[in-house]
């Protein structure tokens, strides 16, 4: 049986499908929303996301269900998002290998750049370099003394091959022209643990994670490895005034989306994650956890990832990090 179409209803057709898109962005949400975190439950990602997951439920009207997608420095997580329909029911707890794992992981299975849209910076965190108790008394000049006369005998604590910590480390290397032995664990538990207990000598982390170390005297606070210094440890130079150029590797969390998402459900999201963000109980809880609340627009939170791809290009590059 032959189908006629006329003009009149091709002509219609555009209009029919903008009605029908324009109708179903102003019906979202109208079910529960999966938050996937790359990394496995109790670490900060998993707290960051459930503490304002919860409060955006609240303004969305349905449920914010946490997914936790562990494994391969965050890609099994990401790339979970990556495959997800563009349509703002997925969204992806964006952590700082977002910008490290392209450049470190032979056949992503995934274009970072191109696969996602930036929704908001959630949080930013100052991170600190830190030395087991007893190594030195000089501070950052004498570690890198140490270093030099000695290449390959200090050795440094990361949460993971390709994690910030590990790649911050590089950097440091880098700009520093010292070498160090990575000793990599799996998170920044064991990790700070072993620093604590002595067998290993240097690990950038959040103050928070150290807490306890510290006021044992177990760990040395060196420098702020960020670009500002640390509010809990103000008197702390950053490794920028001490010397070394273009080093920052503070901590953040942000969210993205899949590339396509509508422009509507992209403004939605940010809006309310900012008026999450804005909650007295949030900003509380999150400075609990050594975290400054961050927000801003979408482009703010774009900006920022263009702005630290380079960096962790040339530390991956020079280190020959390899993620498999």
């Amino acid at each position: 049986m032959a189908i006629h179409v006329t003009r009149r209803a091709l002509a219609a057709l555009p209009a029919a499908l903008f009605v029908s898109s324009a109708t179903a962005q102003a019906s979202y949400p109208d079910r529960p929303i999966r938050f996937v975190v790359p990394f496995a439950p109790g670490g900060t990602s998993d707290l960051t996301a459930r503490l304002t997951g919860q409060h955006l439920a609240r303004l969305l009207g349905v449920s914010v269900v946490i997914e936790n997608k562990a494994g391969a420095a965050s890609v099994i997580g990401t790339t979970e998002v990556a495959r997800a329909a563009p349509d703002g029911y997925t969204m992806l707890l964006t952590p700082p290998p977002f910008v490290i794992t392209q450049f470190a992981t032979p056949n992503l299975p995934y274009d970072p750049e191109a696969a996602f849209r930036p929704v908001v910076l959630l949080i930013t965190t100052v991170n600190v370099l830190f030395a087991r108790s007893g190594l030195v008394q000089g501070g950052l000049p004498e570690i890198l003394a140490m270093a030099r006369a000695r290449p390959g005998a200090l050795t440094f604590a990361s949460s993971g091959i390709g994690s910030l910590p590990h790649v911050a480390m590089e950097l440091l290397k880098l700009r520093t022209g010292i070498d160090l032995l990575h000793v990599p664990y799996r998170g920044g538990g064991p990790a700070a643990a072993d620093l604590a207990a002595g067998r290993v000598d240097l690990l950038i982390a959040a103050p928070a994670e150290m807490a306890g170390s510290l006021d044992a005297g177990r760990v040395v606070a060196i420098a702020s490895a960020s670009d500002r210094r640390s509010s809990v440890f103000p008197q702390l130079s950053t490794l920028q005034e001490l010397g070394v150029p273009d080093f920052d590797a503070s901590g953040w969390f942000g969210v993205t989306v899949p590339a396509g998402t509508p422009e509507a459900v992209v403004q939605r999201l940010n809006r309310d994650f900012n008026a999450v963000l804005a909650l007295a109980e949030v900003k509380a809880r999150l400075a609990e956890m050594g975290f400054d609340p961050a927000g801003g627009p979408p482009e703010a939170f774009a900006a920022r990832l263009a702005a630290e791809r380079p960096r962790w290009k040339a530390a991956v590059a020079a280190a020959g990090v390899r993620i498999q």
